[in-house]
């Protein structure tokens, strides 16, 4: 089986190519993109599309590579040690099994998804080339080593907070997710709201590409603010009028807060504004 786009998830043509190639080589598809282009739900339709579990990993600041492998609970283990528990003979009984291990073990091939991992400590990425890569690991506490029994389908993510290690990008197959032209976002919006009025349509994708066209702003939308601020117009029943009234770039559009994410774009917008009225 291969990717293909799905009633509910429009990809570009070289996103299905990506996909394929990295299941086809056996490599990891790191995959980057503006925040709210699709990069994590992607994991999900890959899955959904080749038939198989989903294994989701998010990564935070404070993760380490080796929680993705296993911990050890020695905590636990001196606890049950001074209760006199017979659990504590047995170290592997304080072995806990990481995504990845659980992954290693499926006896089913799945997907991993690695979300955002470039919110980790920059070592992160290097402490996993070796599993990532042989698709084994070892446990030193009971000696055994874990390997995967079918080799996983690995999509990693990354908003580009910063650089990854050069040894980690060369294991890797890369895929830039470029933003939706107007053709694509139209695809997208008739994917998720089919009922969505025409006129309507047309009129907030006219404000919200103009919108991302302004000069200045520190979060331009994207197609899931532009999905979330369609619920909320249709749930409203605005009309088209409200969003055709004014110059898209000198007001602020109605209900933009799910637009907007920051106080400074607002700032930016209002300020537009009493220029746009004060020069008309």
């Amino acid at each position: 089986m291969s990717f293909r786009s799905t009633a509910r998830y429009i990809a570009a043509r070289d996103l299905e190519v990506a996909v394929n190639a990295a299941v086809t080589l056996e490599r990891p598809l790191l995959v980057k993109g503006e925040p709210g282009t699709g990069k994590t739900v992607l994991a999900h339709e890959v899955a959904a599309s080749l038939g198989r579990p989903l294994i989701e990993w998010h990564i935070k600041s404070t993760t380490r590579a080796q929680q993705g492998l296993y911990e050890y609970d020695a905590v636990s283990r001196l606890r049950d040690g001074q209760l006199g528990d017979a659990r504590v003979h047995d170290i592997a009984n304080y072995i806990m099994p990481g995504k990845l291990w659980q992954a290693f073990a499926s006896p089913q091939p799945v997907v991993v998804l690695i979300d955002e991992i470039d919110k980790a400590d920059i070592e992160f990425p290097n402490d996993l080339l070796l599993e990532l890569d042989r698709m084994t690991f070892h446990v030193y506490e009971t000696g055994e080593s874990v390997t995967a029994t079918h080799r996983p389908v690995v999509i990693i993510t990354s908003n580009n907070e910063k650089e990854l290690p050069d040894a980690f990008l060369r294991r890797c197959f890369f895929h830039y997710i470029r933003f939706p032209d107007r053709a694509t976002m139209q695809r997208i919006v008739d994917a998720h709201y089919p009922n969505l009025r025409a006129d309507l349509a047309r009129e907030a994708l006219e404000v919200f590409f103009r919108l991302r066209e302004v000069s200045g702003l520190k979060k331009k939308p994207a197609t899931s603010e532009l999905l979330d601020w369609l619920k909320l117009l249709m749930a409203e029943d605005m009309p088209a009028e409200a969003l055709r009234a004014g110059d898209g770039q000198a007001a602020i559009p109605p209900l933009y807060g799910a637009l907007l994410k920051n106080e400074q774009d607002v700032h930016l917008f209002e300020r537009l504004a009493f220029l746009n009225r004060r020069n008309a």
